[in-house]
């Protein structure tokens, strides 16, 4: 594998989580760490700021840059863009991570909400992707990687949660396309989600809580395969819908019991849109 060392990758809602991990992974090999989130101040139930990760980017052998960010300015995502590859002398990658969830129906779920879903998960990628480009393109290796699902298109993945499934899958759609017309500047456009559910703060708020947890791995897989991605050239991945463990198996890892949240024997349960093995 080669190394990040000294390539700038803009990672979306790294604050905490799987961004937060991804963050960490890539300050392990040498890279130029954009920590962009809401995050600035503490958060009375939720872990880690923008300053935090920032501190651990540091720790690992990376060289760290904070931004306050919200994905749903567009004009703010430029600003932010323009300033880290200033900052740094350009951009090799961007990290679509940032997301927002809530698994209603259409009868109860508020209209605000949906707003927020799309604006976070669909309209962010496409934000962020577009202010990114004229960077991406002068490093002649860039990268676009966006934290979605493959398209199975079972209704049962539309009936409890139609709205929140059709922002997940804009995203994907949204770097398909992507992959195809940024293809004639070097630029490798993928999509990553996990096999299972990722023990992450939105799953146990938002979600099913610590039981939830326990049948879940770790975020350091989403980390560790996206470093492998990053590592990767546009003509050996591009246009994608990829799988953590499937990533990690290509490079040969066949442990993946480390990745447990909680260590032992009880099934992982598969994320979403992921049919049953």
């Amino acid at each position: 594998m080669n190394t990040l060392k000294n390539q700038t990758i803009f990672i979306t809602g790294a604050s905490r989580g799987i961004g937060r991990q991804i963050a960490i992974a890539c300050a392990r090999q040498g890279a130029n760490v954009v920590i962009a989130a809401k995050s600035d101040t503490p958060h009375p139930k939720l872990p880690g700021t923008i300053h935090t990760v920032a501190e651990e980017v540091r720790a690992a052998g990376g060289q760290a840059l904070p931004l306050v960010l919200d994905v749903r300015d567009e004009k703010q995502i430029k600003q932010r863009i323009d300033e880290a590859a200033e900052h740094f002398g350009g951009l090799d990658a961007l990290i679509n991570n940032a997301g927002a969830i809530r698994l209603t129906g259409v009868e109860n779920l508020k209209i605000s909400r949906f707003d927020l879903m799309h604006q976070v998960n669909a309209r962010a990628v496409l934000a962020c992707s577009q202010a990114a480009l004229p960077w991406l393109k002068k490093t002649g290796r860039g990268h676009i990687l966006s934290m979605s699902p493959p398209l199975n298109l079972d209704p049962k993945w539309f009936a409890q949660f139609g709205p929140y499934t059709s922002t997940k899958y804009a995203m994907t759609m949204i770097s398909i396309g992507m992959a195809q017309e940024f293809r004639r500047y070097g630029i490798a456009v993928n999509t990553l989600w996990p096999k299972t559910l990722i023990a992450t703060a939105a799953i146990q708020y938002e979600v099913g809580g610590e039981q939830l947890m326990a049948q879940g791995r770790t975020p350091e897989i989403m980390a560790d395969a996206t470093v492998s991605i990053l590592n990767r050239s546009l003509d050996e991945m591009t246009g994608q819908n990829l799988i953590d463990e499937d990533v990690l198996r290509q490079d040969g890892v066949t442990d993946f019991e480390r990745y447990r949240y909680i260590a032992g024997d009880k099934p992982l349960l598969p994320d979403l849109y992921l049919d049953q093995p």
